[in-house]
């Protein structure tokens, strides 16, 4: 049945959603009692295939801008998690029971985060995730990417991060930066900061789904993903982790055809991210 005239939603279809959120709502069910939050990585994606992907399973799903859109900060650098906040406010407002974050990559770092910072969140889909708060992607508003910031802020508050090393030489795979060995570096250099800048996922209730390839070349998600499970199970809580031997960190679900990034390595091959992709599909598909 059409929506009225002057709705945000659209059969099987988007709508821009309402300032300031910025971004693109999904809705084929209007009374959908399970709402979503796509979050891309640091491509600043606005993930609509993905976000359709979800809707076509009943769910009301926006695919959310949370930088370098209009007035936003241009890079991931001190992102407020009051932006995730507020796009669950804006899910709850529609009458929305359930709430459910998927993110990828650095979308993944926040998702975590705001599922610990937000106990209205009832589940997170982790995907290609980091176990710790890493320092800026790119600059702030005022446009410095150095000295090195946090990724996000809390009640403006910058939260606690591992820290870089610009002394780094660069590897390569396939002709591409191959980042993963920085951020083991990093973790090895910066010991001492893990601790204060590790998520703490043991202060959600939320059910976490965790999905990983043991071939990511971005960064070492298949290792993140594990200190996150030890980390919770040291709390007695119980985490969901899918892996891919030989996937990579660009992970496809089902349908998806993401593109992989001609500026850095992603690890894995077509076929392995899309064998992951199904597999962590059905776990998905548990937690809607």
């Amino acid at each position: 049945m059409p929506l009225e005239e002057g709705s945000w939603f659209l059969d099987a279809g988007f709508q821009r959603l309402p300032p300031p959120l910025q971004g693109e709502i999904f809705q084929v069910k209007p009374d959908a009692s399970t709402g979503m939050m796509v979050l891309s990585g640091s491509s600043g994606r606005v993930d609509v295939a993905r976000a359709r992907l979800f809707a076509s399973q009943g769910a009301t799903v926006i695919a959310l801008r949370w930088f370098g859109g209009e007035g936003q900060v241009p890079g991931i650098c001190e992102v407020p998690l009051e932006t995730f906040f507020s796009a669950t406010d804006f899910l709850v407002g529609l009458g929305c029971k359930r709430i459910v974050l998927v993110g990828t990559s650095k979308g993944a770092e926040a998702a975590l985060l705001t599922a610990v910072y937000d106990p209205r969140i009832n589940a997170v889909v982790a995907i290609s995730p980091s176990s710790v708060v890493w320092g800026n992607i790119g600059p702030g508003f005022d446009g410095i990417s150095w000295p090195e910031r946090s990724s996000w802020t809390l009640r403006g508050t910058p939260l606690p991060f591992v820290s870089s090393d610009p002394e780094w030489v660069r590897e390569y795979r396939d002709g591409l930066v191959a980042y993963r060995g920085l951020f083991e570096r990093c973790l090895d250099m910066h010991e001492s900061e893990i601790d204060a800048a590790a998520i703490p996922l043991e202060r959600t209730n939320a059910e976490i789904l965790l999905v990983a390839g043991c071939d990511d070349a971005l960064w070492p998600s298949d290792e993140f993903a594990a200190s996150i499970v030890r980390r919770r199970a040291g709390f007695g809580l119980s985490t969901q982790l899918v892996l891919g031997e030989h996937a990579g960190h660009r992970i496809l679900l089902p349908g998806e055809t993401t593109p992989r990034s001609s500026l850095h390595a992603h690890g894995g091959s077509d076929e392995a991210d899309t064998e992951l992709g199904r597999l962590a599909w059905e776990h998905i598909l548990t937690v809607l």
